[in-house]
C-alpha cells in the first residue's frame, strides 16, 4: 500500500502545495501510516545527501553564467548577428527571433531566460515591423524551449544526476534535436510568411556589414564552443566547465565588452543564488522521493502494468510521449523529470531502450511542455514581457507546437538523430 503515496502526491499538487513540500509530505505520511516511521529520518537525511554532490555544482554556475551574459547585453550582439544574415528574407525578424534563441541556448540553457532576454528586445521590434503582438510573443515562447535542449542544459544536468547517466552524453545528444526544433520553427515561419505576406526586416546587408556583426558576436559565440569543446574533448568535467563559463562571462561582461559594472555583481549573484536554491532543493527532495519509490517497488509494478498493455517498444514509446506531453501541460520540466524519471526510466531501459535515448526523449518532451497551455511557464513570461493575454498567445503558438511535437516523434522513432553524436564521441 506504500505505492499510494503517488496519488496522495498528485492531490497535494492539485490543491496548490509547493512541489518541494508535496514531494516530502506524501511519502512521509505513507511511511508513517504503514508503520515504517523508522525510515522517515532517512527521507529527510536524503535531502541533504541529494544536494551534497560535486556534479550538481554545475547548476548554480551555469545559472550565474547565463545571468551575467543576459545582464551584460550579450543578447543584443546575437540578435544583430542573426539579423545581418537572415533579416532580409520575408518574415526576417521572426527568423531572427528563432536563430537568436538557438544561439542564446548555448549560453544560458534556460527557456525562461531566453523568453525574457530575447522577448524584451524582439517583441517590440517585431510589433513595430508590422507583426501582431500575439504572434511575436508566440514565436518567442515557442523558440525559447530550444534553450534547455541545446547544451548546456540545467534540465539535462538534473536528469543525469537523478538517473546516474552521463551529462556529456546527454549534452551531445541534445545538439541535433535542438537544431531540428529551430529549423522546424523557421520552416513554419517561411510557410506563414508566404501566406500572410510577412514584412521584410530590412535590406540585404553587405558582407562587410555581416563581418562587423560577426566580429561583435564572436566572443559570445565562443561560449558554447569552450563549454562543449572542453567537456567533449575531455579537458574538463561539466562541473568544471560551468565554472569556466562563469569566469569567461565575467571577463567578457566586465573587462572586454564593459557592459556590467562591478557594483552590479552583488545583485547578479543574489538572483542566481535564489534561482539555484529553488532547483537544488527540488533535486534534494527528488532523491528522497526516489528512495521511497524504490521502497514501494513502484517501478516494478508499473513495468508489469505497461508490459501487460503491449511488449512492443515502439508502441510503448508512443504512449509515453502522449503521457509526457499531457504532464508537461501542467508541470514544469524540472519537477516532472525529478518525479517521473525514477519511475519511468527503469521500465523503458528494461525493455531495451538506450538510457541516453530515453533521457533525451523525456527531456525534449517536457521542455516543449514549458510552452504548452494551460500551465506552460514561458507562456506566462511571454505574456508578462509582451503585455498580451496568455490565452491569445496560446492560440497563436499552436502551429509551432505542432512542429515541435513532430520533432519529438522523429527523435523517438529514429534514435540515430540524437544518438549519433554521443556514439561518435564514444559516450554511448
Amino acid at each position: 500500500m506504500l505505492v499510494l503515496f503517488l496519488p496522495l502526491f498528485l492531490i497535494f499538487l492539485l490543491i496548490g502545495m509547493p512541489v518541494f513540500f508535496a514531494m516530502l509530505s506524501a511519502p512521509g505520511i505513507m511511511l508513517l501510516t504503514q508503520g515504517m516511521d523508522r525510515d522517515i529520518p532517512m527521507l529527510f537525511r536524503n535531502i541533504y545527501n541529494g544536494i551534497d554532490s560535486f556534479p550538481l555544482m554545475a547548476i548554480p554556475f551555469f545559472m550565474l553564467a547565463g545571468e551575467l551574459m543576459n545582464r551584460g547585453g550579450i543578447t543584443m550582439s546575437l540578435v544583430n548577428f542573426s539579423q545581418a544574415f537572415i533579416g532580409h528574407v520575408r518574415g526576417g525578424l521572426a527568423h531572427v527571433n528563432v536563430l537568436s534563441s538557438m544561439l542564446f541556448a548555448g549560453l544560458s540553457g534556460s527557456a525562461v531566460a531566453d523568453t525574457s532576454a530575447i522577448g524584451s528586445m524582439m517583441i517590440p521590434a517585431m510589433e513595430k515591423n508590422g507583426y501582431t503582438r500575439r504572434f511575436s510573443a508566440a514565436i518567442t515562447a515557442a523558440s525559447s524551449v530550444i534553450g534547455p535542449i541545446i547544451p548546456p542544459s540545467g534540465i539535462m544536468i538534473i536528469y543525469a544526476y537523478t538517473m546516474e547517466v552521463s551529462v556529456a552524453a546527454l549534452f551531445a545528444a541534445g545538439v541535433v534535436p535542438g537544431i531540428l526544433v529551430g529549423l522546424g520553427l523557421m520552416a513554419v515561419i517561411a510557410l506563414m510568411a508566404k501566406r500572410y505576406n510577412f514584412p521584410v526586416a530590412g535590406p540585404k546587408q553587405s558582407w562587410p556589414q555581416r563581418a562587423t556583426a560577426t566580429k561583435s558576436a564572436f566572443l559570445p559565440l565562443m561560449t558554447p564552443v569552450i563549454i562543449l569543446g572542453g567537456i567533449l574533448g575531455g579537458i574538463f568535467t561539466p562541473t568544471e566547465a560551468s565554472a569556466v563559463a562563469v569566469g569567461y562571462a565575467l571577463v567578457l561582461s566586465i573587462w572586454v565588452m564593459k557592459t556590467v559594472k562591478v557594483s552590479e555583481l552583488p545583485g547578479i549573484f543574489t538572483r542566481s543564488a535564489q534561482s539555484s536554491a529553488v532547483v537544488l532543493l527540488l533535486v534534494g527532495a527528488a532523491i528522497a522521493f526516489k528512495t521511497v519509490v524504490s521502497l514501494s517497488h513502484t517501478a516494478e509494478q508499473l513495468a508489469a502494468w505497461v508490459l501487460s498493455i503491449s511488449d512492443n517498444p515502439l508502441m510503448l514509446l508512443f504512449m509515453i510521449n502522449i503521457l509526457l506531453f499531457i504532464v508537461g501541460m501542467f508541470l514544469d520540466a524540472g519537477p516532472a523529470i525529478i518525479i517521473l524519471g525514477p519511475i519511468l526510466a527503469p521500465v523503458f531501459i528494461g525493455i531495451g531502450v538506450d538510457p541516453i535515448h530515453f533521457a533525451i526523449i523525456m527531456s525534449v518532451n517536457l521542455t516543449v511542455g514549458l510552452a504548452t497551455p494551460p500551465m506552460g511557464l514561458v507562456l506566462f513570461v511571454a505574456s508578462s514581457v509582451s503585455g498580451e493575454k496568455v490565452e491569445a498567445i496560446a492560440k497563436s503558438i499552436l502551429p509551432f507546437l505542432f512542429i515541435e511535437i513532430v520533432v519529438i516523434f522523429l527523435i523517438t522513432f529514429f534514435p540515430a538523430l540524437s544518438m549519433t553524436i554521443p556514439r561518435w564521441l564514444g559516450l554511448a
